[in-house]
């Protein structure tokens, strides 16, 4: 059934690569090129449920790396684990400047009930300022740093879970579509068959 099944799903592959490059543009890439080798497993390029199930896994995962290494760390989790590099390096985007500061006051509160209280009194972070980026940035990693120990747990706590979900979600809504489709074209064939 497997067998049958996974010939079934051109479409999710279709959804994916409408939005990613081509595994071609990005190996030939002139930056890429340097790594030769190294870039050139197959999972890290190709579309499958496995693959983007991982990369999901390992975007939802990075996204929450404090600063602007979060596709940095994407990349290095990606390659050896080799799970879909774009799809991985895409799924990071969930953390922006809008979305930053409501999670990481959910890490410190999921820190908080797992470690219990540190000590560390809870403030909210600080207002962004969009006419001075820079100064927003370092007034919310000063606030960031303030958090401590609940902070860090909760942040690799939250990280971990978003991950497994990400993976699952992915898992079964690939698998669910390609069900569905399955079928569709099933009950096709059987109508053309009259």
């Amino acid at each position: 059934m497997e067998t049958a099944i996974s010939t079934a799903d051109p479409m999710p592959r279709k959804i994916f690569k409408k939005y990613l490059p081509s595994h071609e543009s990005v190996r030939n890439h002139r930056h890429i090129a340097r790594f030769g080798g190294f870039l050139q497993h197959p999972n890290l390029w190709h579309l499958n449920r496995h693959s983007v199930a991982g990369g999901v896994a390992v975007g939802m995962f990075s996204g929450l790396v404090p600063g602007p290494l979060q596709m940095l760390a994407a990349a290095l989790l990606a390659v050896p684990l080799r799970v879909n590099l774009p799809v991985a390096l895409v799924t990071t985007l969930y953390t922006n400047l809008f979305t930053i500061g409501p999670l990481y006051v959910l890490a410190y509160l999921i820190g908080r009930l797992i470690i219990g209280g540190d000590g560390t009194p809870f403030s909210p972070p600080p207002e962004l300022e969009w006419s001075r980026p820079r100064a927003s940035l370092e007034a919310f990693m000063g606030w960031a740093l303030s958090m401590g120990t609940p902070l860090a747990v909760g942040l690799l706590a939250l990280a971990l879970a978003l991950a497994a979900l990400g993976y699952a979600c992915v898992q079964v809504g690939w698998r669910a579509y390609v069900i569905r489709a399955w079928r569709k074209r099933r009950q096709r064939r059987g109508e053309h068959g009259r």
